[in-house]
């Protein structure tokens, strides 16, 4: 699926699914709430991976943060949307996936006028592999202790997307 065909779930006020609509003209100076995801990966000795967003990124191009989101498909299980983003965008295969802010809510615009208004549930996983990092979505990558990320992200915000600064601290990451 190309991201001209890739579809999002629009939703309304209250969380409800709408309707359906290309991705490309969801994401404007307008942009409709609609459903996504994060997800935080974890290696084995409990650092998560943070990504620098790929300069052709339609939003936020060249930011760091969470180590990837995107968008289910209409019909598609929010969890194995989770696992097709991590293959498609990281090559990496997750486990423990865990579903931990639920309700996380956002509205967010970048320097180019876009606007992101999501409800975008947050989830947590293990690396189980090796990251292939695809370079249309991904600038480069790092294993971050959390403690270090956190004091990056309160001290330049600006290098950092605006929903891993308002996820990191809702996150419990001791």
């Amino acid at each position: 699926m190309t991201a001209a065909t890739e579809q999002v779930i629009l939703l309304s006020d209250e969380g409800a699914p709408i309707g359906v609509a290309d991705k490309t003209s969801v994401h404007t100076d307008d942009t409709p709430l609609h459903l996504a995801f994060s997800c935080h990966v974890f290696d084995e000795a409990g650092r998560i991976l943070v990504t620098r967003r790929a300069l052709g990124k339609l939003t936020w191009p060249g930011v760091w943060t969470n180590s990837f989101c995107g968008h289910p498909a209409p019909g598609e299980d929010l969890e194995d949307a989770v696992r097709r983003r991590a293959a498609t965008e990281l090559g990496l295969e997750i486990t423990g996936l865990e579903l931990v802010l639920p309700d996380f809510r956002y509205l967010a615009i970048d320097a180019s006028g876009i606007v992101e208004n999501e409800i975008c549930p947050v989830y947590v996983a293990r690396a189980a592999g090796a990251i292939d990092a695809n370079p249309a979505e991904v600038a480069e990558w790092r294993w971050a202790e959390a403690a270090e990320l956190g004091l990056a992200v309160s001290l330049t915000p600006w290098a950092f997307s605006p929903w891993l600064a308002l996820q990191l601290p809702q996150l419990d990451l001791a």
